[in-house]
Formats: structure tokens, C-alpha cells, sequence
């Protein structure tokens, strides 16, 4: 055997992972197969904003895709994990505009339109490529040769002929609607872009005297400034104290009009006076109500939220909020204030801006949701797109099926503007470009007139909703289309079910007639150690970048893997981290304990001809392991495949099977030793390669390491385009499972009556055997000084009873038993333990009295109830541990 070079004492992840990363991404190794036989495997990544960095929820959405195509790929598949950027409108609008005004005190508006969008693909250029650098710092084996943006050329003609189609097909349309709008950045806001904050306020009891002098109609309201626009008092038709007043009207103060006093169902009698002021224009209940009853709708603002030329000339220019101080005063001066009443509300928020986003009536285009949405939830009810876990189903339908008329319209200038021009008298022209629509509204009017193209962009979210066909060329026929539409599998956070998912499905199935993906994986939410949300205020936020410079991103990566349950929150902290960093540590020095003893691939090995108990046993249980991750994988159950690769590499082969192997690689039986030494070579490269798509670098660096380890493998390339292992049930001997478990039991077994009675690790008590079947006996006899040397105890003996003082214990039938009296105060040891048990019984109490009261789990924050939860569980976990050992005791004579 030529020279190995050992490997080094450590992985040294800060240059193994960049020179490694390099060497995949140069070999082309991240595209899909060209094998036309290979069946498609796609993902569409969710697009990051242009403008993020890496944040721990990326690490775990990005981490979960790398896993699933790294694993794909090796089945074989044509894998196409295609990548890209979203040019986030709103958010880099917002970085630019602080740019300029950072730099020369400069607005957008100074610069003008066209220079503005110039200096933002500026800044893309040069600063827009943040995020993607950090995915490769992940390890994330995206296809970069066909990286997209959401701006680029490509999804720009995607965007105008889905919007120009849509309007052929009056799907979009333009009204004039109230909007959430935002006057920070003057713009329409979807609803989802709103953040509903409680805050302290007020409600103003004002009265409006009727107009023929008779009395007045007190009503409250929050926003008094909102007063300028009433167009009506609404009462319940059968409030009994109104009634004689419907039809009558009132003089609204201040603005000296009549309103009249209408009769709706929106009143509550209950509520307040019973009797509430309508601002069609700038309430959303309020809109409904105008619209029954026909009510003018005066809008009293301007897209900066200050009042206009529909109120009197001494509130024109105002800020909302001084006008409200200004209404206020006035009504208190007219004797009309008849109440201020402190109040807790929820107020709507830009959740950018974090500006009070106010309902402004205003021409905005809109898709006809509820139509679209139709065969989108059909797909679901039938199967062609699956939700795991299958629980998120309910919430896709509950909001798709009360969807609303989407506002796709932004008065923005970074994004797809709306392609649609304006002739003189206003009649619109749709069309892809504006050749089209200057022919078009040729033919209307009979000459050429001057066109002005509408000034808006549309929500980002609508070219969002084009991504997984947009991507792949659509709509060109590409062979990327044909070949990876529908995508499989869609990994995504629950907090963009409605932006993106929902939207993507109605898209999809519009424009292509199939669903965009056929399972959507919603991962978990990472909180922190204690179960807290992260957030920059609690100072809770973990930088995956920093956790990647101190642990590795192996450590990071199988981290979240593992805790990536479908029906949980991840819990992160660096302490988990850093356990899954010794997990590597563990498996890179096993590596370096095979090359120490000649452990080596053998030409023409078959691990089913294998002799050895050991290595059947070990054959087995990587068949087993090998099953259980492929099964896991395939289905999503990511903690599922990561637990039982741990298991089986730290336990089974690290823990066991390299300690029960010392005696065959040491002894005289050169066949034995040859077999251990081939079986270990085998099993390590089955190891390397199942746990690759979860550790890439570290095994990547190992099977580098270990190629020239005996014959050389069938595979020569990189291991991230290795085969994956299929091997078959029949590798599994009972026979030898059941001696090998038999020894790893006694020994077990035995330390944890070590543990629990406090035996000294110096003692040296015999292990009696007291009852076995002959089988049993003999595997005991052959391995009774690797039993006494693991076990540290001075012999392994048969008896035929136990003697005094003796913990018997019983594994797999056979009785065995450790004589400790002379070692421990059996009393003082009952005694601990019985103490121990009454004090977990009390914790056990008090955390199930806490969880079984309703108040507590309703009002208590979500990681206070689940903390809790933990607690009761380990309690009675440690509680029946204990009691375990009592018994032992109590067995004692």
C-alpha cells in the first residue's frame, strides 16, 4: 500500500470551506445533469430581497433546499436549484433615498425619475450581491449560471405580458377604492404590508347639532381630524332613539355643511351613543357604508397626509396631526367637546416606514383575486400541491378563500412600472410596449396623439408570483421550462403563505395550466435559546455569519437540520451549535483512527459476505441508518434524517463499533483484521456520503482525504456527486444484531447502575452472570475482557446466584448483576434516591397544577407555557429514572 498521508489532528473549517466552495462552483458540478434519462428535481429558491443579509431565518429556509437538492442529486436526478433576487421595491427605494439624503441632503423628487432608477442600479451593482456571497458561505449549491433578478430583462417582458393578458382577460382593472396608504413614502400598501400596533389614544365625544336647532347627535371617534370629510351620521335602523331623526340632517362644525343622518347596520346601539360618524373617503367601514347609500366621498388629504383644498382655508397644509389639535380646540371653542376618553387601540403602521398608514381613496389597478383563486384552492383540495406539515393547508384556504381584490399598483419609481399609457382624455391604452399602445390608440382616435405612461410600478409581489415559471424563460417555449416546470418542492416560511405562495399558485395555474410546485415545505421559526422571538430591541439576534466564522458551517447547518421538526419552533443557541461541532470533531477523529490502523477499501469488497458478528452487526446497522435517512429525506422529515445519522455515527460506529473493533485490528487473526479493516473503509465511505447533503465540507474533505485509503472507489469525483447508497434488507444478520447488542447492553447497562448508585469510578466489582441461554453465555465468554475493560470491573464471572449486596440488572432476558455494597451505604443511597424522587414528584406537581390551568397557558407568553412543558417532561423522565434505580435497590437482600 503506497503512503497515506494522515490526516490532520483537526478541521480547520475557515480553510477547508472557501477552497472547497470554489472548486464545486469551478467545476460546474451545481448545474443539473444533462442526462436526458435522469428524472427533474427543481426548486425555485424564495428570492431574497436585493438589498438583505444573511439572517438566521435564511440560514434554516436556505440550509433545508441545500439538503434536499445535495440529496437528489446524489439519487441521480436532474437537481436545478435555481437562484436570484427580488428588487424589493419599497425596501431599496427606501436604502437609496437615505443614500442621497446622507450624502447631499437630496430627495428622489430632486434628482427626477430617470436618474433616481439610474442611481439604484448603481447601488446594485455594487452592493446587491451581499446576500448571494453569504448563501456561499452556507455551502448552498445553487445553479448560478442561471442566477435572476425580478428586474432583469427576461422577467421584465414575463411581468408586462402577464399584466397586459390579465387586462385582455378583465382579470385587471382600474377603480378608484380606498388603499392603506403610506405617507412616508407615498404609496399604496397591501394589507399585508400593514402592522396593526396598540397604542395609547383618545376617543372625542363631538356633537353635531341638528339643523332645524332641535338638539344634537353626539358621536366619538379617534381621529377627529377625519371630521372635515363626514358626508353622513349613520344610526341603527332600529335604535328606538333615532328613529324620528333618519332622513333629518345635521350642520357639520367647522365646515358648515349639512349632512343627513342615514339608517345602516353598521351602528352598534350598544356602542358609545349609538350613533357614528361616515368619512367614506378615509375608513374602510365607512367606504362600505357610503357606497350603500350612495354618499359623495371627500377626500381631505394629500399623498403627504396634509390636508387639502377640501377643507377650510385655515386647515389647508396641515399635518394630520396638528389638524387634529386644531379640530379639537375648535369643537372645545364652539361648546361642542362633550367628552375625552383615554383608549388602548390598534393603529395601522407602514411596516417599513413604521408611519400611521391612513385608508386614502385613490385610482389604483387591481387583480380580480377571487377569480384567480378558484382552480388555486381546487389544486390543493386535490392533491396537485401538498402543504407539509398538511396543518398549513387551513390557513391557505382560510385566506384564499375570503380574498380580496389584490392592489397591485405602488406609487413607487424602482420596479415594473405599469404598462399602460394615458391618452389626452384619459381613455387607456394596455399594451407591452409603447409601439403597441401608440398603434392602438391610433386606431381609436384616428391620428396619433400624445401618450403619458401611468407614472405607477406594480407590487413586487407580482412579479414574485411569476417565479418559478418566469425563471425557467416563460414566455419563451425554453427546454429549462419544459424540463423543470412544475418545480417539486417549495421551502418557504409560514409568513408568506398569502404574499407569495398563494399568489405563485394562481400565477402558475393561469399562465402555464399546472400548479408551480407539487409540495410546499413550510419550515419552523428560530427563536432563541429561552423560546423568545429574535428581535435587534431584545439584543437576542444570532448572526449566522458569526456563527459560521466560530462553529463552522457544518455545525450551523446540521443544527438547524436537526431541530427542524414539522410541528415545532427551533430553540437556537450556541451551546447546541457548538455539540454539533464536536459531532464533526467525533467523526473526523474516527477517520484518523482508521487510517492509523490500516483501515483501507479491499478490491472486490461485498459487506454481504462479510464473517465477524462485529462487522455484520455494523453492515447492518448502516443499512438500517442508510434506509431510515433516504425514507426521511424523501418525505421532508429533516430532524427525523439528521437525529438518525447521529445516532448511528456518534453511538453505533464511533462509540461501539470502534471500541469493540480494537481487539480484531490488534489480534493475531489476520482474516478478521483484514475484514474489520475493509468493513471500517466501507462503512466510513457510506457515512461520508449520507451525511454530505447535512455536512457538505467536512465530508467533502474527508472523502478527499481518504481516496487513495485502498482500492480506488468507482466514483473519482467530488462526493457531492457521489451515488447515493441503496443498499439492500437483505444486508441485516438478526443473528449477529442480537450478540452484539447483547454485549453493548451488559455494558450500558451496567454504567448507568454505576451512575445512578454513585459507584466510584475507581471501584472494580466482578460482573456476575446469573442467568442466561447457552447462546448467550458464549458471546459473554468470548468478549469477557472487552466487557470488564469497558465496564471497568475486575472479571466477568458465571454464578448461579447472586450474592448479598448484588444490583442485578437484565438485558435482552439474561439476568447479570454488579455486588457494590462494599463500594456504597446502600441505606444512605435509598435514602438519595427516595429524596431525589420526592423532590421531582413536587416539580411534577406545581408544573402540571400551572399547565392544567387555562388562564396560565392562555396569558403566559408562548416560550414561558412551552418552557414549562419541557420542565414537566424532564421531571418525569428523571423521575422514572430514579425510581428505576430505587427498585434495583429495593431487589437488593
Amino acid at each position: 500500500m503506497p503512503h497515506i498521508a494522515m490526516l490532520e489532528k483537526t478541521f480547520d473549517p475557515k480553510t477547508v470551506e472557501p477552497r472547497l466552495y470554489a472548486a464545486w462552483e469551478a467545476s460546474g458540478a451545481f448545474a443539473p445533469t444533462d442526462d436526458p434519462k435522469a428524472e427533474p428535481f427543481s426548486i425555485v429558491i424564495p428570492p431574497p430581497n436585493v438589498t438583505g443579509s444573511l439572517h438566521i431565518g435564511h440560514a434554516l429556509n436556505n440550509t433545508l433546499q441545500d439538503v434536499l437538492i445535495r440529496f437528489e442529486r446524489m439519487r441521480g436526478k436532474a437537481a436545478l436549484w435555481l437562484p436570484g433576487t427580488d428588487h424589493a421595491g419599497i425596501a431599496t427605494q427606501m436604502v437609496v433615498e437615505r443614500q442621497l439624503a446622507q450624502e447631499g441632503n437630496q430627495s428622489r423628487r430632486d434628482l427626477g425619475r430617470d436618474e433616481f432608477v439610474a442611481k439604484v442600479w448603481e447601488w446594485k451593482a455594487k452592493s446587491g450581491g451581499t446576500i448571494v456571497n453569504q448563501l456561499r458561505r452556507l455551502g448552498a449549491s445553487c445553479d448560478w449560471s442561471r442566477e435572476r433578478f425580478t428586474l432583469d430583462e427576461g422577467l421584465s417582458a414575463a411581468v408586462r405580458k402577464v399584466f397586459v393578458t390579465l387586462y385582455k382577460q378583465n382579470l385587471i382593472y382600474r377603480d378608484k377604492r380606498l388603499v392603506n396608504w403610506d405617507p412616508h413614502f407615498q404609496t399604496a400598501i397591501s394589507d399585508l404590508e400593514v402592522e396593526q400596533r396598540e397604542v395609547d389614544g383618545h376617543y372625542w365625544h363631538f356633537a353635531y347639532p341638528l339643523e332645524d336647532g332641535s338638539g344634537e347627535i353626539v358621536v366619538a371617534t379617534t381621529r377627529p381630524e377625519t371630521m372635515l370629510g363626514d358626508t353622513a351620521v349613520a344610526v341603527h335602523p332600529r335604535d328606538e332613539r333615532y328613529t324620528q331623526l333618519i332622513g333629518k340632517a345635521v350642520r357639520l362644525p367647522i365646515v358648515n355643511r349639512p349632512i343627513p343622518i342615514i339608517a345602516d347596520e353598521y351602528p352598534d346601539p350598544e356602542k358609545g351613543s349609538g350613533a357614528v360618524k361616515i368619512t367614506p373617503a378615509h375608513d374602510f367601514n365607512d367606504f362600505a357604508v357610503g357606497k350603500r347609500h350612495n354618499l359623495p366621498m371627500i377626500n381631505i388629504f394629500d399623498d403627504f397626509a396634509r390636508l387639502n383644498d377640501n377643507v377650510p382655508l385655515e386647515y389647508r397644509g396641515l399635518d394630520r396631526f396638528k389638524a387634529r389639535e386644531k379640530v379639537v380646540a375648535e369643537f372645545e371653542a364652539l361648546g361642542l367637546l362633550r367628552g375625552i376618553e383615554k383608549t388602548r387601540h390598534v393603529v395601522p403602521h407602514g411596516d417599513r416606514s413604521g408611519v400611521v398608514v391612513e385608508p386614502y381613496l385613490t385610482d389604483q389597478w387591481y387583480v380580480a383575486a377571487d377569480v384567480l383563486a378558484k382552480p388555486a384552492i381546487k389544486a390543493v383540495e386535490d392533491g396537485a400541491t401538498v402543504f407539509v406539515p398538511k396543518a398549513w393547508e387551513k390557513t391557505y384556504f382560510e385566506w384564499m378563500r375570503n380574498i380580496q381584490p389584490w392592489c397591485v399598483s405602488r406609487q413607487l419609481w424602482w420596479g415594473h412600472r405599469i404598462p399602460a399609457w394615458f391618452g389626452p382624455d384619459g381613455e387607456v391604452f394596455v399594451q407591452e410596449t409603447e409601439e403597441e399602445a401608440r398603434r392602438q390608440a391610433r386606431e381609436h382616435y384616428g391620428h396619433d396623439v400624445e401618450l403619458t405612461q401611468d407614472e405607477d410600478v406594480l407590487d413586487t409581489w407580482f412579479s414574485s408570483a411569476l417565479w418559478p415559471f418566469s425563471t425557467l424563460g416563460w414566455p419563451e417555449k425554453t427546454e429549462d421550462l419544459r424540463r423543470f416546470y412544475p418545480t417539486h418542492t417549495l421551502v418557504t416560511g409560514f409568513d408568506i403563505i398569502f404574499f407569495w405562495v398563494a399568489r405563485m399558485m394562481m400565477q402558475g395555474i393561469q399562465f402555464m395550466d399546472e400548479v408551480p410546485f407539487k409540495r410546499v415545505f413550510i419550515n419552523a421559526l428560530v427563536r432563541d435559546a429561552t423560546g423568545a422571538k429574535m428581535s435587534k430591541s431584545k439584543g437576542n439576534v444570532m448572526d449566522p455569519l458569526e456563527l459560521v466564522d466560530d462553529f463552522g458551517a457544518d455545525a450551523l447547518r446540521f443544527t438547524l437540520t436537526a431541530m427542524s421538526g414539522q410541528a415545532r419552533d427551533i430553540k437556537l443557541s450556541r451551546q447546541r451549535i457548538e455539540g454539533y461541532r464536536n459531532f464533526g470533531t467525533k467523526l473526523w477523529n474516527a477517520t484518523r483512527f482508521c487510517q492509523m490502523n490500516g483501515c483501507a477499501r479491499a478490491e472486490g469488497f461485498d459487506p454481504a459476505q462479510v464473517k465477524a458478528p462485529l462487522n455484520r452487526w455494523i453492515v447492518g446497522e448502516t443499512t438500517r441508518t442508510a434506509k431510515a435517512v433516504t425514507e426521511a429525506l424523501a418525505d421532508c422529515g429533516f430532524d427525523e434524517a439528521a437525529n438518525a445519522l447521529y445516532r448511528f455515527i456518534w453511538n453505533r460506529f464511533c462509540d461501539w463499533y470502534v471500541e469493540l473493533a480494537k481487539p480484531l485490528l490488534n489480534g493475531e487473526d489476520a482474516a478478521a483484521k483484514a475484514e474489520t479493516q475493509a468493513t471500517a473503509a466501507w462503512v466510513l465511505d457510506v457515512i461520508l456520503t449520507l451525511l454530505h447533503p447535512v455536512m457538505p465540507f467536512i465530508t467533502e474533505e474527508l472523502w478527499g482525504q481518504t481516496a487513495d485509503l485502498g482500492a480506488p472507489r468507482g466514483h473519482r469525483d467530488f462526493l457531492m456527486t457521489a451515488r447515493w447508497p441503496e443498499l439492500p434488507y437483505s444486508l441485516i444478520d438478526p443473528a449477529a444484531d442480537a450478540e452484539i447488542d447483547l454485549i453493548i447492553e451488559a455494558i450500558s447497562e451496567g454504567r448507568s447502575v454505576r451512575s445512578e448508585l454513585n459507584v466510584p469510578p475507581a471501584a472494580r466489582p466482578p460482573l456476575l452472570v446469573v442467568e442466561a441461554s447457552e447462546a448467550q453465555r458464549r458471546v459473554i465468554e468470548a468478549s469477557a475482557p472487552l466487557i470488564a475493560q469497558l465496564l471497568r470491573v475486575a472479571e466477568v464471572r458465571f454464578v448461579d446466584a447472586a450474592p448479598e449486596g448484588a444490583i442485578p440488572y437484565v438485558v435482552d432476558g439474561a439476568t447479570l448483576a454488579l455486588p457494590v455494597a462494599e463500594f456504597i451505604d446502600l441505606a444512605a443511597e435509598r435514602a438519595r434516591l427516595s429524596k431525589e424522587v420526592a423532590n421531582l414528584a413536587s416539580d411534577i406537581e406545581r408544573a402540571a397544577k400551572k399547565l392544567s390551568n387555562p388562564d396560565f397557558v392562555s396569558r403566559a407568553p408562548e416560550e414561558v407555557v412551552e418552557e414549562n412543558r419541557e420542565r414537566l417532561a424532564e421531571a418525569e423522565t428523571a423521575k422514572a429514572k430514579l425510581e428505576g434505580a430505587l427498585a434495583r435497590l429495593g431487589a437488593v437482600a
